[in-house]
């Protein structure tokens, strides 16, 4: 509904525009697993006291003026709009038993774990949620759900109030350390750059900083030229795991998989100046390879391609940030949706005797990616789209890339140690999103010395997603075996 324009209200960023477009509409979840049941007055003071409560994004409604543009608009928060509780247990199809009490599973007279029984009920709930349910706009565009019977907190957040790093820093900002409730949970340490010294000078410094920016050049425009033929006029070849246009309206299925951190490392060591995210990559390369093997033996040739969306945080300071550096205008790292996207070719391998190949060819690309421009164009692309072509062709643009590729992933670090929220220490934090026209999207949350990754899934079209988390978690384990037989 339009309406009359306010001189306090703020305009949404180009971003913020593009995920309110119905194409385009990303709903960010965030499910934490508390430890002990959940106190809900307790979680609403905590609510009310933390800094959720008095952020602008946070405390205003979405509005649209006369001419169609929206703004935020600040309101007064009434913390139970956005609590919502729900006292009845889930069944395994995320579905809520009538009448029944906050206790585990049962078959037969044996009462059984909670743990995975609570998942797969959990992740299913969520998995509903994420196709076709947004976010109403008579409130803020936010609010939890306390599943009180699986002592789950689920944050539901629109893409527009900021992205993973905005978002994910905010619920750091409200928790505290479970060893010190009067301590804020630890971030990532700062990189430090090298000290460089003698090395910066010098006619061998300035020929390689030459060399340098003609390659970085040469990729940069390499890579453009191949995302804009991707948007256009070129799309992945048709496999058991393709998605495609609409497939965002069907139905989805939510599965975890879940490694080690100090497995990946492990892996790490097997090739120098390896990186998690190049783990990652080679571990999904691996894993789908296995998945596709499973479904279609000898139905797919060698070096098929299939292409990744990969989220890239543009911020020069990576990793989580202490919320006030956040708000501040001038921040290097500064609230909002500052990511980019990059095109991360996998290629589907006969499963053979040499696990670590998948990681070679992974990081080759992913340093050839870092060397260009490629997350910048893709951002900037995005917004002048935006700016000078409205929000509708923008989302119409966003849609074909997704449309035309196979799969989106990104990867987030997370608290060093583990958390509590309003005193309830928190075992599990896992994160995802709302569907997308791919039928895979994975994302992948650190935490405490655990990663576990979110897989979301058409399940008309991958009708196992945890038989393809399986897949990963193996392929983990075989790439550490070889790089522990490697040393």
């Amino acid at each position: 509904m339009a309406v009359p324009g306010n001189f306090s209200d703020e305009p949404l960023s180009p971003a913020g525009r593009l995920f309110l477009q119905p194409r385009t509409e990303v709903v960010i979840h965030c499910i934490a697993r508390a430890k002990n049941p959940i106190d809900i007055d307790a979680f609403k003071a905590n609510v009310k006291s933390s800094l959720l409560a008095t952020h602008p994004r946070f405390c205003s409604l979405l509005v649209r003026d006369e001419n169609g543009f929206e703004h935020w608009r600040r309101t007064n928060l009434d913390i139970d709009q956005h609590v919502i509780v729900f006292n009845n247990q889930l069944d395994k199809s995320g579905k809520f038993i009538d009448g029944s009490e906050n206790r585990g599973f049962s078959i037969g007279k044996e009462e059984v774990s909670v743990d995975d029984d609570d998942e797969i009920a959990v992740n299913q709930y969520v998995a509903d949620l994420s196709v076709s349910t947004p976010l109403s706009t008579d409130k803020p565009l936010w609010e939890i759900h306390l599943l009180m019977a699986h002592k789950c907190f689920v944050f539901r957040i629109n893409h527009a109030l900021g992205d993973g790093i905005s978002l994910m820093s905010m619920l750091m900002a409200s928790c505290r350390k479970a060893s010190d409730e009067n301590a804020l949970p630890a971030m990532a340490p700062e990189r430090t750059g090298e000290n460089k010294g003698d090395k910066r000078r010098g006619l061998f410094w300035l020929l390689g900083a030459l060399w340098g920016f003609l390659e970085m050049t040469w990729l940069t425009l390499v890579f453009v030229f191949e995302f804009l033929v991707r948007i256009f006029l070129v799309s992945d070849r048709k496999t058991v795991i393709s998605g495609g246009d609409g497939v965002e309206l069907w139905p989805r299925k939510l599965a975890t998989a879940r490694f080690l951190l100090e497995d990946m490392k492990e892996v790490k060591k097997a090739i120098p100046n390896t990186t998690i995210n190049d783990v990652l990559f080679g571990v999904v390369s691996f894993g789908l390879s296995r998945y596709l093997d499973h479904r279609t033996p000898n139905a797919l040739h060698e070096g098929l391609r299939m292409t990744g969306v990969a989220m890239v945080n543009l911020r020069s300071k990576p990793g989580l940030q202490e919320l006030s550096n956040l708000l501040k205008d001038n921040s290097e790292a500064r609230w909002g949706n500052r990511f980019g996207f990059i095109l991360l070719p996998v290629f589907y391998e006969k499963v053979g005797n040499d696990p670590l190949k998948y990681l070679k060819r992974a990081k080759a690309m992913v340093d050839r990616k870092k060397n260009s421009l490629e997350a910048y164009f893709s951002y900037w692309i995005g917004d002048l789209a935006m700016t000078l072509l409205g929000s509708k062709f923008a989302s119409l643009l966003n849609h074909r890339l997704l449309c035309n590729t196979t799969f989106t992933i990104s990867n987030m670090i997370g608290p060093l140690e583990e958390i509590s929220m309003a005193r309830n220490p928190i075992s599990s934090l896992k994160i995802n999103t709302s569907s997308l026209p791919q039928a895979i999207t994975m994302h992948m949350l650190s935490y405490a010395g655990k990663a576990e990754m979110q897989i979301l899934v058409a399940k008309d079209i991958i009708p196992d997603p945890e038989f393809l988390a399986k897949c990963f978690e193996d392929a983990l384990l075989e790439m550490k075996m070889a790089a522990i037989g490697g040393q």
